[in-house]
């Protein structure tokens, strides 16, 4: 596990924190290297959704040790930093979740920051890069800034949750867009019930 090359994750400001932190929370205990960088308006996101304010209350949400041993975060300022170089190897890119404004800006390859830029290169490199926005309804601009990238080779996952497997609770509904997200990755979990499996 530790030859893994690393997965880019990116939170921007679209509402959906749970899912971010879910989705961290199970690369970590998945021992998926990562590499983490949350915009500033990320950052507003997870205390306004999450109640975590900053990393320390991040690397508690997702376990210390676990966040510690598999997590290098890297500023959104920082356009220098590893993300944002062809010659650094990943894994691909998620951006969970992803603004709207960031869908405009990879969309258009504008790159003012570090996310934008990360998501650039991954583009650029042919590697996988993988969009969750959350937004509604959707305007003609939204769907055309999808469709662009969609069309660069991202792939959109939208945050709409299924229901056939009868969820009871959020946390069920945020596993299901957070197991879809590793099928993506190719990343072998048990998070979830898949379509034809019982009800336990």
């Amino acid at each position: 596990m530790s030859q893994r090359l690393p997965v880019v994750l990116a939170v921007t400001g679209a509402s959906g924190a749970p899912y971010a932190v879910r989705l961290l929370e199970a690369l970590v205990q998945l021992q998926v290297p990562t590499w983490l960088i949350v915009s500033s308006h990320g950052w507003r996101l997870l205390e306004t959704e999450s109640g975590i304010a900053n990393l320390d209350a991040l690397r508690a949400a997702v376990g210390v040790e676990a966040f510690n041993a598999h997590v290098t975060v890297f500023d959104d300022n920082d356009r220098g930093a590893k993300p944002a170089s062809g010659s650094a190897r990943t894994a691909g890119m998620i951006v969970c979740p992803c603004s709207m404004g960031t869908v405009s800006a990879i969309a258009h390859g504008t790159s003012r920051s570090l996310v934008e830029r990360a998501a650039d290169v991954t583009l650029k490199e042919r590697r996988r890069l993988l969009l969750v926005p959350r937004e509604t309804p959707l305007s003609l601009v939204h769907l055309e800034n999808m469709t662009a990238v969609t069309r660069a080779g991202a792939i959109v996952l939208p945050a709409a949750p299924g229901f056939y497997h009868q969820p009871q609770q959020i946390s069920e509904l945020v596993d299901f867009i957070v197991a879809r997200i590793l099928d993506q990755f190719d990343v072998d979990h048990s998070i979830g019930r898949r379509w034809g499996a019982p009800l336990e």
